[in-house]
């Protein structure tokens, strides 16, 4: 199972945005922040409060994974050459759940975590059931035999909510693809505007 037990689309509400652009969120109906304070007037945010944002938001966006995973992915990411930023982007979105998303495999980040956790996804023929598996340029990844019949899978596929990014190649009549190269900040695409940058700079302090 996911771990988040609790509302997801109440960061939605929380950060004002709606973070995975789906018609059902609630910030459509109401725009202000959940609980009995919500609707309170907000004072300026500092330039903390702006950072530690923008990294909820993107921590959030793929399927609110825990500050652990996230700050480990971080280290990496300033551990390579390049731009952070760029190379954090592109770790989350190696990301086994975050590929099956991609490929529209799942609705929702919480959905393809729930596929990968339960052993319906194949890496390069073998199973592979830790959603937090990074693929590499070139890893084929498809829906097991058993499970290409499953109807959360075959709603996924055909629904119009988004597209599959052009660093990603699938076929949804195999249920099958390709994650042909990890991509830049430009190429994803996020329903939202995301700030690595500020990221880089939350965990500089």
């Amino acid at each position: 199972m996911t771990k988040r037990a609790q509302s997801k689309y109440k960061i939605n509400r929380r950060l004002g945005e709606n973070l995975w652009g789906r018609p059902k969120s609630p910030i459509n109906r109401r725009e202000y922040g959940p609980g009995q304070h919500g609707q309170r007037r907000k004072g300026k945010v500092s330039d903390f409060g702006v950072q530690m944002a923008a990294k909820q938001k993107l921590k959030g966006y793929y399927g609110n994974i825990t500050e652990k995973q996230f700050r480990n992915l971080y280290e990496e990411a300033t551990r390579r050459k390049g731009d952070t930023g760029e190379n954090l982007v592109g770790l989350l979105e190696r990301r086994l759940d975050a590929v099956v998303y991609r490929m529209k495999f799942a609705v929702t980040p919480f959905a393809s975590r729930q596929l990968v956790n339960h052993g319906h996804i194949k890496v390069n023929g073998r199973r592979v059931n830790i959603a937090s598996y990074l693929v590499k340029d070139g890893d084929e990844i498809e829906i097991r035999d058993r499970s290409k019949q499953m109807t959360v899978v075959m709603e996924a596929t055909q629904s119009a909510e988004r597209d599959v990014p052009d660093y990603i190649q699938v076929d949804h009549h195999a249920m099958k693809g390709t994650f042909v190269r990890t991509p830049v900040l430009a190429d994803v695409p996020y329903p939202v505007k995301m700030e690595p940058n500020l990221v880089v700079e939350y965990y500089s302090r």
